[in-house]
């Protein structure tokens, strides 16, 4: 009996009618795996997630830790990071940041730096902008780059506080001011263009003439601190000196004042001794005479010094008082006395 042979066509249908169900298991547990991996996510604990449905916001944004999402792109989540500092240098760049951080200033940053002020001066200013995003929502969907329009916004706020201000305050004093000012006036036009970022601070780095300028302003910046030293030196001379003489002046009439006073009370003293001896002398005047002669000699004699009585025919002088130590002295025997 023969055998008979079978259609090859025939064959590959059987084969692929067995290996359908295989296909489509496989496709299945291809779908289940992609759903998965595109329905979760995870949002890092520095931001938030804006969640977007065909293109369309689904508030509310998702907070930090693990999320799901409509599975195969329905739904796409941005992550935003609103709790981090972030920062635009202008007129340099940071290469590295490390112990020791490393600069670079190209020509495109020295064109960015250099500004002319009121004066019509050059000053080269190099500045830190650090801000936060406040609305993620604004920052991802009302400007199409909102980083460069910070940027541009911030050069453009800069060169124009600059401009309204002299060289010599940009330099030296106004760096604070010139900061506060540029941070009020870049955040009402960020507002004004709803980009959603929140100017934390506007810090000026460096600010210095022009390399072609710099000695001769380096010159006049010693004359300036050497003027300030004169006149600091004058005014501790001052501060010095006018204590000092107000202080003797005030001596020479606190002495004054004393002497005036010990001149009137000696002066009222006598007044009242005077009548005192007077109402006495009134009284017995022979007496308080006497008494008065012998006041006035106690008071007269020992000034006088000693007293000697030469006799005649005599070898030397006899002292006769030692009036000097207010002390009598008894003549020697055999002496004489003799009246003066």
């Amino acid at each position: 009996m023969a055998r008979t042979k079978k259609n090859p066509f025939e064959q590959a249908h059987i084969d692929l009618t067995r290996m359908i169900p295989l296909i489509v298991i496989g496709l299945l547990l291809l779908l289940i795996v992609v759903g998965l991996f595109t329905s979760i996510y995870t949002v890092a604990p520095e931001g938030l997630a804006v969640v977007k449905r065909f293109g369309r916001v689904i508030p509310p944004h998702r907070k930090p830790g693990l999320h799901f999402k409509l599975p195969f792109w329905i739904e796409r989540a941005y992550f935003v990071p609103t709790e981090r500092v972030l920062k635009e240098e202008f007129g340099f760049e940071t290469v590295e940041a490390a112990q020791r951080s490393r600069y670079a200033k190209t020509e495109e940053h020295r064109r960015q730096s250099l500004m002319l002020t009121g004066d019509l001066n050059v000053v080269d200013v190099e500045w830190v902008v650090q801000f936060r995003i406040a609305d993620p929502d604004k920052y991802l969907h009302r400007v199409r780059d909102p980083r460069e329009t910070l940027r541009v916004i911030a050069e453009a706020v800069m060169r124009r506080i600059v401009g309204n201000r002299l060289a010599s305050h940009v330099l030296t004093l106004g760096r604070d001011e010139i900061g506060a000012e540029a941070q009020t006036l870049m955040q009402e036009i960020l507002d004004t263009y709803e980009l959603g970022i929140s100017v934390s601070t506007i810090e000026l780095q460096d600010v210095t003439p022009p390399d072609r300028v710099k000695p001769a302003f380096n010159e006049v910046n010693e004359a300036r601190q050497q003027k300030n030293r004169m006149i600091n030196e004058a005014e501790k001379h001052r501060n010095q000196a006018i204590p000092r003489a107000e202080g003797e002046a005030q001596r020479l009439v606190s002495e004054a004042e004393g002497y005036s006073a010990q001149r009137i009370n000696r002066a009222e003293g006598e007044s009242a001794r005077f009548t005192a001896i007077l109402a006495e002398y009134r009284q017995a005047p022979q007496i308080t005479r006497q008494r008065l002669y012998l006041e006035t000699i106690d008071q007269v004699l020992p000034r006088v010094g000693r007293i000697y009585v030469v006799e005649k025919g005599g070898t030397g002088p006899i002292p006769l008082l030692n009036l000097g130590d207010g002390r009598r002295h008894e003549p020697e025997p055999g002496a004489k006395k003799e009246a003066r």
